[in-house]
């Protein structure tokens, strides 16, 4: 039986690069605690030992001159025919041998090495694709939820293949797949649970966008161009923030590329989702105004004390600012993190600029 298990051992090193001593460490630590439920009597004075030439099992007792625990204790005459150096207050290993004895090692080693495979598996499945969090990989669907829409997608390639999880919250609005089909997925988060790693993927976040221009930008894979911030709105429309790291670069132009190549490569990813891609400033005003883009800008007034500003536009440029339904004033919200008031010019002076709300005393 030995020479099963550490030919099994050896097997799962070399396979799945789990240390033979490890494993070694598991199954002893397993007869151990089987041995002390099935042997009455016996506590923490127990021990077993696993090598290849055996398993061997024995108690730990304290020489004595009665003996009044037989499953701690033994005598001094017992003891010295263990050992003959044996003195009073000694601890001397005895060999014991319970019945189903070799039954339970057998038993006992098996589970452990199952569970040691399924907890490497599980290891690496979570190392691997934890090093790949924030990034876009090429799945296959092959579940699709009938009741809640989400889906399962099987992501990886040989055995680093997993499934991953694409909650219906995390689908774009419009996109239909069936199972089978291949879909571009980005991790965005990879958690331990008690049944193996959890990987979420998402067609909707943000950094999805983010990592589609980079793949499609050599002037972002360079440094030459850099992301700032993204605001989305998945399915209909993204603003994009970017600025320039050397003189003499265009950072939108880089982005939509000869002929719209680069961004047009990133809508047709995303199904015909609209991009603005606009410059980013250090200073507010002219950060607003871009990212009200396409619409013209007129002033950008920044409210005292507060992350909020006024806008004013022409009158005809009023309903391309807000735009359809708010979304413009709403991403351009989102992108440059202030509140946006839009005003056209000709009630650019009919309201006073709001004034910042008091503080609250403590």
């Amino acid at each position: 039986m030995n020479a099963e298990i550490f030919a099994a051992l050896k097997q799962l090193e070399r396979e799945r690069g789990i240390p033979t001593d490890y494993m070694v460490d598991k199954i002893t630590q397993a007869l151990t605690a089987a041995y002390k439920k099935n042997c009455e009597g016996y506590k923490e004075n127990i021990h077993v030992v696993l090598g290849e030439e055996g398993i061997r099992m024995y108690a730990q007792k304290e020489v004595v001159d009665e003996v009044l625990s037989p499953m701690t204790e033994i005598t001094l005459d017992a003891a010295r025919e263990i050992e003959s150096t044996a003195q009073l207050g000694d601890l001397v290993d005895v060999d014991i041998e319970p019945k189903g004895f070799g039954r339970i090692a057998a038993q006992t080693a098996k589970q452990v090495i199952i569970q040691g495979i399924r907890e490497a598996e599980h290891g690496m499945i979570y190392d691997n694709f934890s090093s790949k969090q924030h990034e876009i990989l090429t799945g296959t669907v092959l579940r699709i939820s009938p009741d809640s829409g989400d889906m399962t997608v099987r992501i990886g390639q040989g055995s680093d293949r997993t499934d991953a999880y694409l909650n219906a919250g995390e689908q774009v609005r419009g996109e239909r797949y069936r199972e089978g089909d291949l879909i571009r997925v980005y991790i965005a988060d990879v958690r331990r649970g008690t049944r193996g790693p959890q990987i979420i993927v998402s067609r909707t976040h943000p950094g999805l966008v983010k990592r589609l221009f980079e793949m499609n930008v050599p002037e972002i894979e360079d440094g030459l161009v850099e992301i700032k911030s993204i605001a989305r709105e998945a399915g209909s429309r993204t603003k994009l923030a970017v600025c320039a790291t050397e003189e003499n670069i265009d950072p939108v132009g880089a982005c939509v590329g000869p002929r719209g190549g680069r961004v047009g490569a990133v809508v047709d990813e995303l199904h015909g989702e609209k991009m603005d891609i606009v410059v980013w400033s250090e200073d507010p005003e002219e950060f607003i105004a871009s990212a009200l883009s396409p619409a013209d800008v007129i002033s950008v007034t920044l409210a005292p004390g507060a992350k909020a500003c006024r806008v004013i536009v022409p009158d005809d440029q009023l309903s391309l600012a807000i735009g359809k339904e708010g979304q413009n004033a709403r991403l351009a919200a989102r992108l440059t993190g202030y509140k946006i008031d839009i005003k056209p010019a000709s009630q650019a002076d009919a309201e006073p600029f709001p004034a910042p709300a008091p503080e609250e005393e403590e």
